[in-house]
């Protein structure tokens, strides 16, 4: 491997760390929004998000898919059903965050591979192998014993890994860049997204002029959390194989994980435990198949299953 291509790899595993670290870290961001709801903080996430991808689109002048996709009416339906599915991914997570839920929230994106491959099987009659319908049943297994810990389906979880598979299979019709993806989902986001903020401030009922420019600058803040680890992922995903991204993913719900229990406090009893343990072996054994089918092929044709992807995850991968 040359010195230019070892340097390009570095690069893109920083860019690929960057990614997911700073998904897996947002838990800590959300908070800081309060006394804004959930509702509200969506809201500003989606228009302040537009407003950063144009300056980002208007610096590299890549203006001409937007074109392309105005005149393909169904490829354009699809980039709405795929604004709205990760509208209520964002807006569950960042509820499930600011209400104390931030490990059942990581749930839902380590079982979120699991229900790709079972949408594939019914949706896209796609075959698995032994051990894919091993780690898919462990799966299962692991939904009903943290539901017996829960007492109630772990419906956050649920909701954020369907809403997200649902995603990433709108997306790879969709087949659009992940810069580009966000801006036309984040266009057809803005108008109700601002409309809802002008009646929260009719109603008198907004923060963002009435908490101080400290609290205004963080909701602003909102468009570059959404932007900025899409811009680092695309980065790493032309510098570094899928296997690699495929791995690295895992590093988001990982983080997650961690600060609900370590910095939040969130309870964790024996039978929660149990659960996630079930979750972790059934991504060992698609981590472990998914390496001796690359074995197999070319290492670059490989690719783990993925969260959104997610960018593709995958197409875009918007994590939270």
């Amino acid at each position: 491997m040359s010195g230019k291509s070892q340097g390009e790899r570095r690069t893109g595993l920083l860019n690929g760390f960057a990614a997911y670290g700073m998904w897996g870290l947002v838990p800590l961001f959300w908070p800081l929004l309060k006394p804004a709801g959930a509702v509200e903080i969506l809201a500003h996430r989606m228009a302040w998000s537009l407003v950063f991808v144009a300056v980002a689109l208007v610096f590299v002048r890549r203006w001409a898919w937007a074109g392309e996709l105005i005149r393909q009416p169904r490829r354009l339906a699809l980039v709405a059903v795929a604004a709205a599915v990760i509208t209520v991914n964002w807006g569950v997570y960042i509820w499930s965050v600011n209400s104390g839920h931030v490990v059942e929230a990581s749930l839902g994106y380590f079982i979120n591979p699991l229900v790709t491959i079972a949408m594939g099987v019914l949706l896209l009659k796609e075959r698995l192998r032994p051990v894919q319908w091993a780690a898919v049943g462990v799966g299962f297994a692991a939904v009903i014993v943290l539901t017996v810990g829960y007492g109630r389906p772990p419906w956050i979880s649920l909701t954020l890994a369907f809403s997200f598979a649902t995603y990433g299979l709108v997306k790879k019709k969709v087949n659009l860049g992940g810069v580009e993806s966000l801006a036309a989902e984040t266009a057809i986001q803005f108008l109700p997204a601002v409309g809802y903020l002008v009646w929260l401030t009719a109603q008198g009922e907004s923060t963002f002029s009435s908490q101080g420019p400290g609290h205004a600058a963080l909701l602003a803040a909102t468009g570059i959390v959404t932007a900025l680890p899409l811009v680092c992922f695309g980065a790493a995903a032309i510098r570094v194989p899928l296997s690699t991204l495929g791995l690295l993913q895992y590093l988001a719900p990982v983080f997650q994980f961690l600060l609900g229990v370590l910095y939040f406090h969130e309870a964790m009893p024996a039978e929660r435990w149990a659960g996630f343990a079930l979750v972790w072996l059934a991504l060992t054994l698609l981590t472990a198949d998914a390496w001796r089918s690359a074995r197999r092929s070319r290492p670059t044709e490989f690719s783990v299953p993925r969260v959104e992807q997610p960018a593709s995850a995958v197409a875009d991968a918007r994590v939270p």
